[in-house]
């Protein structure tokens, strides 16, 4: 039987939301993930093998190896997530695997999370947050937790795609200055709206900016774009902000810097080797470390998952997924 007349078998690796699953077992034949456990390479293996559509998420490492693993069944890795690092496309392309992903549902979300950290790390939250709970704070004094004022800051984004245009719409309602650096420049009416400055060297921008909020995709052009001797043109007052992916940071290098003072902080959501964050980060008072929450809304989740079922839907009636992802 054709996908178009017969239930397809979708195997889906994580827990996705409740409404998302009930909607799945109506349409599809659908294998799902009740105790929500990290699937090993074997399993991984077993579900290419054996389903027509595979749901992954962006803790599933599909490279070359995995996918040669696939045989004739699978058609269509439906992507759970925006970003698509942990596919090899080249090698899906040609065992004649499709794949696509969810854009544009978590912009605002993750613009959101990015000002939470700005603020976090300038204002020094962590720190009365901490005193709190500890029950070490003595009182008010004049002098205690003095953070920075938000208004006024230069702020740098590094990628100005739809969630660092987002951003700048959120610090200029804070009151401050937007500088961006992009490959290519934003039109002038865009420009004009985010009272953004355009910067063609990147080098230059960072030396300059007090804030810097990195919002690019991983790539092999991005991995380590903000390079240790990137990181050493930043001033060491300024504040490095990450919600992207975190092999774009040199990781190690901003470990050292953050522990010998010469950044004054970071918020940091993503980290270079997954969720294994450079330990010598975690004891730092400067630093505010999540996990990986930038996308985490209800209403963000459901919309990947509305996402994943209609690219599911749009393949097995026989046409291109709306959100196909082109090598």
């Amino acid at each position: 039987m054709s996908p178009a007349n017969s239930r397809l078998h979708v195997a889906v690796t994580r827990r996705l939301p409740k409404i998302v699953e009930e909607r799945m077992r109506e349409l599809f034949d659908v294998r799902l993930n009740d105790d929500d456990h990290r699937p090993d390479r074997e399993e991984l293996a077993e579900m290419l093998r054996n389903s027509d559509v595979l749901v992954p998420s962006l803790s599933d490492r599909l490279d070359s190896d995995m996918l040669m693993q696939a045989g004739d069944r699978l058609k269509l890795i439906a992507n759970y997530g925006a970003g698509v690092d942990h596919i090899d496309l080249k090698a899906a392309a040609e065992n004649g695997i499709m794949v696509s992903n969810t854009p544009g549902v978590l912009t605002e979300d993750t613009a959101d999370m990015a000002m939470a950290l700005i603020i976090a790390v300038t204002r020094r939250l962590s720190e009365g947050v901490l005193a709190m709970q500890s029950g070490s704070w003595e009182g008010w004094s004049p002098t205690a937790f003095l953070g920075g004022r938000i208004g006024g800051r230069k702020l740098g984004i590094v990628g100005m795609g739809r969630i660092g245009r987002a951003i700048a719409r959120r610090a200029t309602a804070f009151g401050m200055e937007i500088h961006y650096h992009n490959r290519t420049r934003l039109r002038p009416e865009t420009e004009a709206e985010l009272r953004a400055t355009w910067w063609d060297s990147l080098d230059q921008m960072l030396a300059r900016m007090d804030v810097i909020s990195v919002n690019v995709a991983h790539s092999p052009a991005t991995f380590h774009l903000l390079s240790a001797r990137r990181l050493k043109l930043l001033q060491p007052s300024a504040v490095l902000i990450n919600t992207s992916r975190g092999e774009v940071i040199d990781e190690n290098a901003l470990t050292r810097m953050l522990r010998a003072g010469e950044i004054a902080g970071a918020g940091l959501d993503v980290y270079e080797h997954g969720h294994e964050a450079n330990p010598r980060l975690r004891n730092l008072p400067n630093v505010v470390l999540l996990p990986h929450m930038g996308s985490a809304t209800v209403e963000g989740r459901i919309e990947m998952g509305e996402k994943v079922i209609v690219n599911i839907q749009t393949f097995a009636h026989g046409h291109r997924p709306p959100d196909l992802v082109i090598p």
